[in-house]
């Protein structure tokens, strides 16, 4: 699994025009399933995003993780994340989770979020969602679990 984490002031998702998930200071993560990913993987991801030290500390220095910051966590499902863009000019899909399978990743890549003490809010599945978000920094990740 791949995520693309984005420290942020604030970040929302929205679905037809309705604000369905919102987060002040945290963590709007992209969150990409690969064919080859399991619950493992999942478990795995949500583990290195909560720990992530991407907040600074009294030095200024990113040793500060999201919990710890008192943030929150926006988690949105990106299927393109996990495309082969290695050649041409358009993105393949077939390393992309079937959907159905990248749907169950996903929510036990929230579930074990949830367990780890922040706060987190997610976008829907499937839908054609609307992101705003204003990122801290800025400060961009790319992880792999």
């Amino acid at each position: 699994m791949i995520a693309l984490l984005q420290r942020a002031q604030r970040a929302s998702v929205s679905v037809d025009g309705t604000s369905i998930a919102h987060i002040e200071t945290g963590i709007c993560t992209f969150v990409g399933v690969t064919a080859t990913d399991d619950h493992s993987n999942a478990a795995r991801l949500a583990k290195r995003v909560a720990a992530y030290r991407l907040f600074s500390d009294s030095a200024g220095r990113m040793n500060v993780n999201v919990v710890d910051a008192g943030g929150a966590v926006l988690a949105i499902p990106q299927f393109t994340l996990a495309a082969d863009t290695s050649r041409g000019n358009r993105a393949g899909f077939g390393p992309t989770a079937e959907p159905a399978i990248a749907n169950t990743l996903f929510d036990v890549f929230v579930a074990e979020l949830n367990t780890r003490d922040a706060p987190v809010a997610t976008g829907r599945f499937g839908a054609d969602m609307q992101v705003e978000l204003v990122n801290d920094g800025p400060v961009t990740f790319w992880i792999e679990g």
